[in-house]
């Protein structure tokens, strides 16, 4: 079976305070972008060594296979269910350490594909809390709609806010912004204004009242990124902000745009919201 695991994009992102379970609450807004991974499960003819295999073409994804959250995501279903032995092949397109997700997406949506693959029968509030295993951004990709996230970002409330009629440039420089990095310049604090109330402002009243908390130490690190920002805006972006805890920098527009000549050498990827 086959689907495509898309990423996501913060619209806000508050560091309100550290936990004692070393995570942070947050406040944020999880958009859902067109911009897609390739995913395929198919059950194994023959019984092997490993249960779960992982073939991965597209970008490279360093580090253990075992650590991928598609295996992981495998692996806990399997403990469950004793799942028929499968191999996983993943085609990545979304990039990573960008804050758009897309790790999260494809456990997320291995654990959905599983469900139908094998009748699990597992509900959404079911896939929900096996996601939240895998990782705080996780939980959003089950239903995978605009939502308002807190506590560690799998507390989610659905929003009103529809983006359809604008344009999405996203941009991502040739940096690294690892989880721990971006956290270790973070004072956490509570906002004078919630997210949930700000986005329901026109967009052209977005910019210095919506805000990434990541961005003050990450720009400091990593002029490039905030290189990326100022041209987003300079060219004529309504809204334009850091993802996450990557280094990826979004920009809406009202019309559609081109800029992918501005960004020689970075990923580059526009569509509609």
């Amino acid at each position: 079976m086959l689907c495509f695991p898309n990423a996501k994009i913060n619209i806000g992102l508050n560091i309100i305070e550290r936990r004692p379970d070393n995570f942070h609450n947050i406040e944020t807004v999880f958009y859902p972008i067109p911009l897609s991974d390739i995913l395929e499960i198919i059950e194994k003819d023959k019984i092997s060594d490993r249960k779960a295999d992982l073939s991965v073409t597209g970008k490279e994804i360093p580090g253990d296979p075992d650590s991928n959250l598609s295996i992981k995501a495998y692996h806990l279903l399997d403990a469950d269910f004793d799942l028929p032995p499968v191999s996983i092949y993943l085609h990545k397109i979304i990039p990573m350490g960008a804050g758009l997700g897309g790790g999260s997406s494809d456990g997320a949506f291995t654990l959905t594909l599983l469900n139908r693959m094998f009748d699990l029968k597992l509900n959404i509030a079911q896939l929900t809390a096996y996601a939240e295993k895998l990782g705080s951004d996780c939980a959003f990709f089950i239903e995978n709609k605009l939502a308002l996230g807190t506590g560690k970002g799998n507390i989610l409330e659905k929003l009103l806010l529809n983006l359809s009629d604008y344009y999405l440039v996203l941009v991502q420089p040739q940096v690294f912004v690892g989880t721990a990095e971006a956290y270790a310049g973070i004072i956490p604090r509570k906002p004078s204004d919630q997210i949930s109330k700000l986005i329901g402002l026109p967009l052209n009243d977005w910019n210095n009242r919506i805000k990434n908390d990541f961005e003050e130490s990450v720009f400091q690190k990593h002029p490039e990124i905030k290189y990326v920002k100022d041209q987003l805006y300079q060219r004529g972006a309504v809204f334009a902000s850091m993802t996450g805890s990557g280094s990826a920098v979004y920009g809406i527009f009202e019309v559609e745009v081109n800029l992918k000549n501005l960004f020689n050498g970075m990923f580059y990827w526009g569509g509609r919201l």
